[in-house]
């Protein structure tokens, strides 16, 4: 097997839909470039956001704090920017500028019903985990195999529940397992010629158990998850960061070194070594 970058998913605005790339500069952070660079906060324009942390206290109007968002369906455009934005049972869209947000700030507030307002950073994107702020990693196949658990979710529905940004093609189910080690290391892969650590299994939220288009639970979603993960978890797992079965996905960072290199769909994976964190 060739482990490949199958897909790759950029987030614009935290919380709404993805965007597919065929390639991405890795920006500041190591995140993918306009990944995760707006989010709608629970805050009115000009109010500000506190210091370190915008996420602090629900600030964030996103899945884990408000199930409304998953009936909001979007299209970015990143060369304008702008988005088209629509409640999922409209049949047609709005269209408004990213650069000044005030009429989305508007449209925003009245769905939510609550004053909002939709904020850029030009810093690492908004991030729930700011340290580590690299490209989520999972394969094509583990998408396809947690699908198969369930009579109702597709491939295509699993992965906008569990939004990794890059899929790796080309590997058995829960390969990416393969990308964490134990605490106090991290496993060194490459992605191209662009050296990537991966850290730890991502501890799923609220999110992966709720229809994507209405945010209504899925009945036993996390039950029978968690009874399936362990019925098909890999031998080589054996790290101590793996201390409960909702996780899913690989968290990672990027070296300073690499930030501004680019990935793209068909650059190969390879694993390089594992290493002490410092």
């Amino acid at each position: 097997m060739q482990p490949t970058i199958a897909r790759l998913d950029c987030y614009p605005v935290k919380s709404l839909d993805a965007v597919a790339v065929d390639a991405a500069r890795l920006s500041t952070g190591g995140g993918l470039e306009h990944d995760r660079a707006w989010a709608i906060v629970t805050r009115p324009a000009g109010e500000p956001l506190p210091e370190h942390d915008p996420g602090a206290g629900g600030v964030y109007c996103n899945g884990k704090q408000t199930p409304a968002v998953h009936r909001l369906r979007s299209t970015v455009d990143l060369s304008a920017p702008s988005i088209a934005i629509r409640e999922t049972t409209a049949t047609s869209t709005e269209q408004f500028s990213l650069d000044d947000t005030t009429a989305l700030n508007a449209w925003l507030s009245d769905f939510f019903e609550q004053p909002v307002s939709v904020r850029r950073t030009d810093d690492v994107g908004y991030f729930d985990d700011q340290s580590l702020s690299g490209p989520t990693v999972i394969s094509t196949a583990t998408l396809e195999t947690v699908a198969s658990w369930f009579d109702d979710i597709d491939v295509a529905e699993m992965r906008r529940r569990f939004r990794a940004n890059i899929e790796i093609g080309g590997v058995a189910p829960f390969w990416e397992d393969r990308l964490f080690a134990d605490h106090g290391a991290y496993v060194e892969f490459r992605i191209g010629d662009v050296t990537f650590e991966g850290h730890n299994p991502c501890q799923r939220c609220v999110v992966p158990t709720r229809d994507p288009d209405t945010g209504d639970p899925t009945p036993e979603f996390r039950e029978t998850f968690i009874r399936n993960r362990k019925r098909t978890l890999p031998e080589w797992v054996d790290s101590d960061r793996f201390d409960h079965a909702y996780r899913l996905m690989v968290n990672t960072r990027v070296p300073e070194s690499e930030w501004g290199q680019s990935v793209a769909v068909g650059d190969p994976v390879e694993i390089v070594g594992t290493h002490p964190t410092e």
